[in-house]
């Protein structure tokens, strides 16, 4: 019989270092023990934790709390251009591309240093320096919590977007991924430096996997928090699109305002332009803050409670609207 760590303390789980307490606590090591768990404890109210990374809390958890904690990596299939991978949902993400590198297998490069779990990955379709997970993504394995059976979900049926992917949107709550299969590339690697930051770091130059990590690492490390020294969850907002039309009437108002194409006829703003245009950046409230360095990023600048960090970004959000009549959504997952 399974058993339950009880009135546990969730600080340690979450990036933010926000202290709440869930009522019960399992660390899952295998999708044997989730299937069985999720069987057994029809009558308990359960959440599921990741790297806890993109998440804020906001109160005590009266259920249960099951932290996916299951590790491994395998090799399926190998050819000359491709090698194909399965990895545990709770392997932790910088640590596989890591792996990756150790290995010369590219692709993954550009989304070094990212925090989480490899399966919270493909919920919210991590991306970064013009690289997203879709690029790489076969497949994943998910427990659908209703049949308890574990389901192969395709790339085409994850519903991709921009941070965002089934899994957050008309499927939430009812899958828990358990892993996720990536193809991956041999040498000789074919290296995405197209985003600007990384352009200019490599100008007429074509840099190994390894360089354009450590480039990352190094653009990453300037501009983000450390969540071991500054609680924090990484960017808490995402960049806004608006119709061409918007921004146009925007343009006529604030002609610095920066703009990035995107796929469906829209425009992306960065919403920590909007941000930092507003004066936060950089700003304490309390407990909280806006990082000095980067406006998307807010932090717990010791004890902060959730609720604190969520008023804050709400401050934020209707500042953004009231000025911009742009609504910004968050990143995070609140709870």
């Amino acid at each position: 019989m399974l058993k339950f760590e009880e009135n546990i303390s969730l600080k340690p789980y979450n990036t933010f270092g926000i202290e709440v307490k869930t009522k019960y606590f399992y660390k899952i090591t295998n999708s044997h023990e989730l299937k069985e768990i999720i069987s057994r404890n029809q009558n308990i109210h359960f959440r599921v934790l990741g790297g806890g990374s993109n998440v804020l809390f906001t109160d005590n958890f009266k259920g249960l709390t099951l932290l996916i904690a299951n590790k491994g990596i395998e090799v399926l299939e190998e050819s000359k251009e491709n090698i194909t991978v399965e990895v545990q949902a709770g392997e932790n993400w910088h640590e596989f591309v890591l792996w990756c590198l150790n290995h010369n297998y590219g692709g993954i490069e550009n989304l070094a240093l990212i925090p989480g779990s490899v399966g919270a990955a493909p919920i919210q379709n991590i991306g970064a320096y013009g690289v997203e997970l879709t690029s790489v993504f076969k497949y994943c394995k998910a427990l659908n919590k209703d049949t308890l059976e574990e389901e192969i979900i395709t790339k085409k049926d994850c519903g991709f977007d921009y941070r965002s992917s089934i899994f957050k949107t008309i499927k939430k709550g009812k899958y828990i991924i358990t892993s996720v299969c990536f193809k991956l590339q041999k040498f000789p690697h074919n290296v995405n430096i197209k985003y600007g930051v990384l352009k200019q770091t490599f100008l007429n130059r074509s840099p190994k996997i390894q360089q354009v990590a450590a480039a990352v690492i190094k653009i990453r490390q300037s501009k983000l928090p450390n969540p071991k020294i500054l609680g924090n969850s990484g960017s808490f907002f995402k960049n806004p699109l608006v119709s061409k039309s918007h921004y146009e009437l925007l343009k006529a108002s604030y002609p610095e305002l920066p703009s990035f194409s995107s796929s469906n006829e829209q425009l992306k703003i960065p919403a920590a332009y909007l941000i930092d245009h507003l004066g936060f950046k950089g700003t304490i409230h309390g407990g909280v803050g806006v990082h000095k360095n980067q406006a998307l990023v807010l932090v717990n600048l010791g004890t902060a409670k959730g609720k604190e960090v969520l008023d804050l970004a709400k401050k934020i959000q209707l500042a953004v609207k009231e000025t911009f009549n742009i609504s910004l959504e968050t990143e995070v997952n609140i709870l």
